[in-house]
């Protein structure tokens, strides 16, 4: 890489790392940067994976104040993601590229729907459980809500753009809790299907060590610049950056 390239990188590392913290989709930011800069799809699309894992740690510490409570959750979630990444990166392996890249918009045009309809689905959800007379929801969402992370998480392992909003779409339907606490357990969540497909790769695809030092250095920097904005947001203000950002997402997938 030239050293334009190499900045060019840096700063999608960066930029992807506060996005992915936030909402997602920080992928669609340093893909195209990496294909500029020459790589093959296959080759960026393991690198970006790499370099993301410190960004997504990095995004989850900066919202370890929400994660408090959620240990067990999260360890069901969590085992459900890593065995979901691993059937994705064997795909990205083994499919032809357009695969999956057919039905991606699909799947996050429905996430959006779900995050803009969230708040409706889940008074529907709170009365219907008083009319059978429970009103106490299954506090990690029940074997529905792990199948769907688990399916989410094989598409995260294969491509990982806008995951996080499917993610925060299944668990916003099917948990009772607030959409900034939805929000650091998804950051955990892409922090473990990254790291899982990350060993993978290491040991069955080519990557760019430096593409991966530069956009690990930038994501891990834009971690902790996500982190500090998007505690900040309201539930509506992040519900609509969320829908924003997977709109340009489906628009950037569509016209690839």
């Amino acid at each position: 890489m030239t050293i334009w390239e190499m900045l060019a990188v840096f700063a999608a590392g960066v930029g992807a790392g506060t996005i992915n913290t936030i909402v997602g989709s920080g992928t669609l930011i340093t893909f195209p940067v990496l294909l500029a800069t020459g790589l093959p799809p296959v080759t960026a699309t393991v690198s970006n994976a790499l370099g993301l894992i410190p960004g997504s740690i990095s995004g989850a510490i900066g919202y370890r104040k929400e994660l408090t409570g959620q240990r067990r959750r999260i360890l069901r979630m969590g085992a459900a993601a890593a065995v979901g990444s691993v059937c994705g990166a064997v795909l990205l392996l083994a499919l032809p590229a357009h695969a999956f890249e057919t039905i991606v918009p699909v799947l996050v045009g429905l996430a959006l729907a779900l995050v803009i309809l969230q708040p409706r689905i889940t008074k529907a959800v709170q009365r219907r459980r008083e009319r059978n007379g429970s009103d106490a929801p299954d506090p990690d969402g029940g074997p529905l809500l792990i199948t769907g992370l688990l399916l989410a998480s094989v598409y995260g392992g294969y491509f990982t753009a806008a995951q996080g909003i499917i993610y925060v779409a299944l668990m916003g339907m099917l948990l009772n809790d607030t959409l900034q606490r939805l929000n650091a357990t998804k950051n955990v969540l892409a922090a473990v299907v990254n790291s899982t497909a990350a060993v993978f790769f290491l040991f069955a695809a080519e990557f760019d060590w430096t593409a991966v030092a530069l956009i690990a250095v930038g994501s891990t920097l834009g971690g902790q610049l996500g982190a500090r904005i998007g505690r900040r947001l309201p539930p509506t203000a992040l519900r609509a950056l969320i829908v924003a950002v997977g709109t340009v997402a489906i628009v950037q997938l569509i016209l690839r």
